[in-house]
C-alpha cells in the first residue's frame, strides 16, 4: 500500500500500458485520476476492474492535448502528487507523403499534453515540496524506424523536454524521468502486419514483446521515495534492443 492515499494523474489511462499504470496505482491503495479521450467502452471496463482494488479511481474524458480543456481540468485541484504523462498516438508514413495535420496531431498529442499537464502541476508540487513526472517517451525516439518521422520527433522533443524540466524544479523536491518502451503488447502495435511483428520479435534479445505491467513496475518504482535521487533520466525497458 505504498501509494495510499496519494493522488495521481494518469493520461491514456484506460488502454495498454496506461491501463496496467492505473491498476498498479489502484491496487496500491492510489488516489487516480484516469483520463481518456474517446473510448468510453474501455473507461467503462476500467470502473467495474477499480471496483475491486483498493485505490478509489476517477474518470475525467477530455483531450489534453487541448489546453483550454487542460486548464478547466485542473481548476479547483489543490493537491496532487504523481503525473504519469501517458497519452500518445501514431500516425506512420514516411515524410514525402505524410499529411501535415497528421504530424500536427501527433506532436499535439505526444509532446504538448505533456506540457501542458506538467505545466499546471508543477504548481500543486510545489505546494508540498514533493512531485513525481514520469513522461512516456519511446525507443523510436532513437532508433528512428522509417515511416516514423512524427512519432520519433515528438518522442525525442519529449526527452529534451524531460530533461529540461527536471532541472528547473529539482530543487523544489519534484523529480521528472521518462520512460522509453520498446515493443509493448498494447494496441498501439497491434495494428502492424504479422510479417512484420515477427520480424521484430527477431531484433528483440528476449525474443518477446513486454507487457504492460511491466512498464507500470518501472512507472511505480520512478513514483516511490525510493527514486528519490533519479531525475532527468530516460530508463529504456526494450529486452534489450
Amino acid at each position: 500500500m505504498e501509494f495510499k492515499n496519494k493522488k495521481i494523474v494518469i493520461t491514456g489511462a484506460t488502454k495498454g500500458i496506461g491501463k496496467a499504470i492505473t491498476l498498479h496505482f489502484l491496487k496500491e491503495g492510489g488516489d487516480v485520476c484516469a483520463i481518456y479521450s474517446r473510448d468510453d467502452q474501455a473507461a467503462k471496463e476500467m470502473e467495474a476492474l477499480a471496483q475491486n482494488l483498493e485505490g478509489r479511481l476517477e474518470l475525467k474524458k477530455f483531450d489534453t492535448s487541448n489546453l483550454d480543456s487542460v486548464k478547466t481540468f485542473y481548476q479547483g485541484r489543490e493537491d496532487l502528487d504523481i503525473l504519469v504523462n501517458n497519452v500518445g498516438i501514431r500516425k506512420d508514413q514516411v515524410v514525402a507523403v505524410l499529411e501535415e495535420e497528421d504530424f500536427d496531431r501527433v506532436m499535439k498529442v505526444n509532446l504538448n499534453s505533456a506540457f501542458y499537464m506538467s505545466k499546471y502541476a508543477v504548481p500543486l508540487f510545489m505546494k508540498n515540496r514533493f512531485g513525481r513526472i514520469i513522461n512516456m517517451s519511446s525507443v523510436g525516439s532513437r532508433y528512428c524506424f522509417s515511416g516514423q518521422a512524427a512519432y520519433a520527433g515528438s518522442k525525442a522533443a519529449l526527452n529534451a523536454f524531460t530533461k529540461t524540466l527536471a532541472k528547473e524544479v529539482a530543487k523544489k523536491g519534484i523529480t521528472v524521468n521518462c520512460i522509453s518502451p520498446g515493443f509493448i503488447d498494447t494496441d498501439l502495435i497491434a495494428d502492424l502486419p504479422a510479417e512484420q511483428i515477427k520480424e521484430y520479435k527477431k531484433q528483440v534479445p528476449m525474443k518477446r514483446f513486454g507487457k504492460p505491467e511491466e512498464v507500470a513496475d518501472l512507472v511505480a518504482f520512478l513514483s516511490s521515495d525510493k527514486a528519490s535521487y533519479i531525475t532527468g533520466s530516460d530508463i529504456e525497458i526494450s529486452g534489450g534492443l
